[in-house]
């Protein structure tokens, strides 16, 4: 195997690509052993905790992986089935670097690892990802030669199941025992939280009405990818359906989730994050609250109105977990529904966010879409992506159009921002793995959004 081989599976974040035709147990097996060097080399670590989805090659692309860390000397714990934000809670509270084996919303023939370092702290392109495929690629090639020292052992493995404590300890960040009872549907689209949200929504004041709770790597039912609209439209009908207070949509590894009121109707995510943002802020422990720069611009607004710090990131998850041990903040949100939490060592839950979204509803009596509309002050295009094999140019061709008239400003903290007299703002950014260009657009009002939208979209497909 080359280098361009796993090039092409290690990403910036993390590791994902069809099994077999671009991964398998060998190079599993490679990768477990150089994460294992790395963690070794960088703290010390001798032991390292696992879990996996439910997908057919998770157990064996896992155990694989752990036969590299094993030969390494250090030993394994596996937390066996879990979601990713169960992986992250075993790599905070156990102290242990992790790998979470999964492929998220990707259909059922992908699969990857997600990695993290001791108290669940990212691992990415700029982080140690690149040292662990280039080692991974010399253990393929000529096995043991990547690695400087020999290990004085072969490390055991532990079976250790986690998911109770990890609901424990979700119940004592948000105490959902007082409020008043709800009906709740969850769509977890045969993906892990089928296997969560029975334990950690246990015992409470809720009525769940579940739909493919059944874990089936196959996703017989939809893609297990809530920010596709599609997906979510077994959902919004099973809420009308039942009459229900609110609908969660889960992904594929149960790292997201998404809300929907008791119309069937969205609520964005912007949303969300300035009604949890609001909640932390309440409990008087920190002020600052980081936010994407695709995030609605009710986040910052309303950050500040509760006496809050917004601060503002670029895309992506490295960079908001940066952001969020470098300025210690409370809480961060991004409009793909990813949402971190100080209280869970700056790592992403939906599960978190959703029981943040229960008790704010629960403890007063207003419907969940009178109870938002406070935080949707604006109306977004969501991303539209166009296939472009000329980016820069198309990006420059925008920059000189808006940079004619007056009174628009630029920033370039991730792609273009362009923000308009009128407090309408689109954002142009290049996909770092496709010939795509995103755009977000947020104005406000609908006929302003639309107008502008359209506007762009012309410039960019011309």
């Amino acid at each position: 195997m080359q280098l361009s081989d796993l090039t092409s599976i290690i990403k910036a974040y993390d590791v994902r690509g069809l099994v077999p035709e671009q991964w398998d147990e060998s190079v599993a097996r490679a990768i477990g052993a150089a994460f294992a060097e790395f963690v070794h080399g960088e703290t010390g670590a001798t032991a390292v905790v696992t879990a996996h989805d439910m997908r057919d090659s998770s157990i064996p692309l896992s155990r694989a992986f752990a036969e590299g860390v094993l030969a390494c000397g250090l030993d394994v714990v596996e937390a066996g089935l879990g979601s990713t934000d169960m992986l992250y809670f075993a790599a905070g509270s156990l102290e242990l670097p992790g790998a979470m084996f999964t492929a998220s919303h990707n259909p059922a023939q992908y699969n990857g690892i997600k990695l993290c370092r001791a108290g669940a702290a990212p691992i990415g392109q700029d982080s140690g990802l690149v040292e662990i495929r280039t080692w991974a690629e010399q253990e393929i090639d000529e096995p043991g030669s990547a690695f400087s020292r020999q290990p004085e052992r072969v490390g055991t493995v532990t079976s250790r199941d986690l998911v109770a404590e990890y609901a424990a300890y979700l119940k004592q960040l948000v105490d959902l025992s007082g409020i008043r009872p709800l009906k709740v549907v969850v769509d977890a689209g045969n993906g892990m939280g089928g296997f969560t949200v029975p334990v950690v929504l246990s015992g409470l004041p809720l009525e769940i009405v579940p739909m493919y709770f059944e874990l089936d790597g196959s996703f017989p039912n939809h893609e297990a990818n809530p920010l596709d609209p599609a997906n979510l439209v077994d959902l919004q009908a099973g809420v009308r359906e039942h009459a229900a207070d609110i609908g969660l949509a889960f992904d594929g590894d149960a790292d997201r989730c998404f809300i929907i009121d008791e119309r069937g109707e969205p609520v964005s995510p912007s949303a969300i994050t300035g009604l949890v943002a609001v909640r932390e802020l309440a409990k008087g422990h920190g002020t600052t609250i980081i936010h994407n720069l695709i995030t609605s611009q009710a986040v910052p607004e309303i950050v500040r109105e509760h006496g809050g710090q917004p601060v503002r990131t670029r895309v992506g998850h490295s960079f908001i977990k940066a952001e969020m041990a470098r300025t210690d903040a409370v809480f961060g949100g991004e409009h793909s529904a990813h949402y971190y939490f100080r209280d869970f060592w700056r790592a992403d839950t939906g599960m978190l966010a959703a029981m943040h979204v229960l008790a704010a509803l629960g403890e007063q009596s207003r419907p969940l879409s009178d109870l938002t509309a406070a935080y949707e002050r604006y109306v977004a295009s969501g991303e539209i992506n166009s296939t472009v094999t000329d980016q820069a140019g198309r990006v420059e061709a925008v920059r000189k159009t808006y940079g004619e008239r007056e009174g628009v400003t630029f920033d370039e903290l991730d792609g273009l921002t362009v923000t308009l007299p009128d407090g309408a703002w689109f954002n142009l950014r290049a996909s770092n793995t496709e010939p795509l260009l995103r755009l977000n657009v947020e104005a406000p009002d609908a006929a302003r959004m639309q107008e502008l939208r359209d506007e762009v979209l012309e410039l960019v497909r011309a």
